[in-house]
């Protein structure tokens, strides 16, 4: 499906596809984003283009993948000084000089037994991660629209809370900042699983704790503002080789990908109610990615909050339909083709609050598939992964980049052993041609106002180190699987390293 031709409106009847339709009545002002800047005036931009966010964003990758780069020529100038009296002394100062500040004892070795360049390698990659979270990149450019917060308009949208599940998939690591432009305030959870298939029974909770604030607190509004909570899942396909690029947890089958995540969005919405009644209505919102361009395919609900994996607005097409025009008429175009998504005329009360959100998404894709226009002249090089680790336990947001890690977020590998096994297996088809160890960083926050909080935070993080261990054992013996933990305080960037659980330790020295 595509977005429709513009043209004069009618009802849409059951049975049409939207893309038979011909919308023109512009929707009410609203989802808009702040004004263009001036300097997104470049030949050639779209008028929906940000070029001052985009920018802002551009460097980030550049500082990103600046720092992961700086890695391999340290360590080839490292690698022939092992037996140097002064190694250790040498090669941390050499560390230092790109951020990193190991311990001597990290840098032993001896003529019988040299030192392990896979693992200083992969204890290189998650140390730079570890520092990157502690750069402070501005995240605030999606926060401000037309003078107000993102989270005033959207709570006027109807919705006080974002909970989003994108696909594990290291290139997907960019969806809230680069893909949807989607600013902080306004999400409450961010959680990754192969294929997106989010555990409903933890998302339920998830809306528990934001509904009893709401009543104990009235934050972030009261619970007597007429307002939903919205979650979205995020699945994604490739565009340039469909049948092997797409998702792994899903063969690669965009339909199966879409169909399965929209299934388990229905699950929870009937979770919510069946749990707590009809009065507590939560939003659900299907979003597809092309990892090769960015581009987004939003599956604007229709007016009972159905959809359809083949009813879709599509960025791609939108960005090609306004490209030319100002860039009021480009907004008017959007609205028109998610009005004409949802099969209502673009004046409907009752489902204007999710078309204006579609609209903001669509409408901030488009600047993201315009940057990656002018930057990597419409199509990344890679259409494949590239990710430099694994991230396993709570989410990392704070830095963001496509292909940046694996996020596969769970407290125990029972839980989520099928994610993990997704990201080793990706990780292995190209660290075992370089000879690199596969990285994990096993990352957990805690709340430091909970009595002990640290400690029990501590013994799941060494938990689940050692299960990682266990479960790769094969990998682990021949030191192609490198698992780090630590610990971070809930809103803080510092990071505590944990040594590994002596059990883990125990059964590497078994392996052969």
């Amino acid at each position: 499906m595509h977005a429709a031709r513009r043209g004069a409106p009618r009802p849409m009847a059951h049975w049409q596809r939207w893309e038979e339709l011909d919308p023109a009545t512009p929707a009410a002002p609203g989802w808009e984003s702040r004004p263009a800047p001036a300097i997104y005036a470049v030949a050639g931009a779209h008028p929906l283009a940000d070029a001052a966010a985009s920018l802002a964003l551009h460097r980030q990758t550049e500082t990103v993948e600046a720092a992961f780069a700086a890695i391999e020529p340290v360590l080839t100038r490292l690698a022939p000084l092992h037996f140097d009296r002064d190694y250790p002394e040498q090669a941390r100062n050499a560390l230092r000089g790109i951020g990193l500040d190991f311990p001597p004892e990290a840098f032993g070795a001896h003529i019988m037994a040299p030192m392990d360049m896979r693992f200083l390698h992969a204890r290189c990659v998650i140390g730079t991660f570890c520092r990157l979270i502690g750069e402070n990149f501005d995240r605030g450019a999606a926060e401000r629209m037309d003078g107000e917060s993102a989270a005033t308009v959207i709570a006027r949208w109807g919705f006080h809370a974002i909970d989003i599940t994108p696909c594990a998939d290291g290139r997907l690591a960019g969806v809230l900042d680069y893909i949807l432009r989607i600013p902080p305030s306004v999400v409450a959870f961010r959680k990754s699983y192969a294929g997106a298939l989010f555990n409903v029974t933890e998302s339920l909770r998830h809306w528990e704790t934001v509904e009893l604030r709401r009543w104990r607190e009235a934050q972030p509004n009261a619970a007597s503002a007429p307002t939903r909570f919205l979650k979205i899942g995020v699945y994604h396909f490739s565009s340039v080789d469909p049948g092997h690029e797409g998702c792994a947890a899903h063969g690669s089958d965009t339909a199966r990908a879409a169909g399965a995540l929209l299934e388990r969005l229905q699950d929870f919405a009937y979770a919510v109610r069946n749990v707590h009644g009809a009065a507590a209505n939560a939003a659900i919102l299907l979003v597809g990615v092309d990892t090769d361009t960015d581009a987004i395919r939003v599956h604007v609900p229709d007016a009972t909050g159905a959809m359809r994996i083949d009813r879709f607005a599509d960025s791609l097409s939108l960005y090609e339909q306004t490209r030319h025009l100002s860039r009021d008429a480009a907004k008017e175009a959007i609205r028109d083709a998610v009005a004409a998504c949802a099969g209502v005329s673009s004046g409907d009360t009752a489902t204007e609050g999710m078309r204006w959100f579609c609209g903001y998404l669509l409408k901030n894709n488009i600047a993201q598939v315009d940057a990656v226009r002018t930057q990597q002249g419409g199509r990344y090089k890679e259409a494949g992964h590239t990710e430099r680790l694994i991230v396993v336990g709570d989410a990392v947001d704070e830095v963001q980049m496509r292909n940046l890690g694996f996020q596969a977020q769970m407290e125990t590998v029972e839980e989520g052993g099928t994610d993990l096994d997704t990201g080793i297996a990706i990780f292995r088809k190209v660290h075992d041609r370089q000879g690199l160890a596969v990285p994990v960083l096993v990352h957990f926050r805690y709340d430091p106002r909970l009595p002990r909080a640290a400690e029990r935070a501590a013994f799941k993080a060494r938990r689940l180190m050692a299960a990682i261990i266990a479960r790769h054992a094969a990998l682990a013996s021949r030191k192609k699987l490198f698992v780090q933990a630590v610990l971070r305080e809930a809103g803080g960037r510092g990071m505590t390293i944990l040594d590994p659980a002596p059990e883990a330790l125990a059964m590497l020295e078994s392996q052969p």
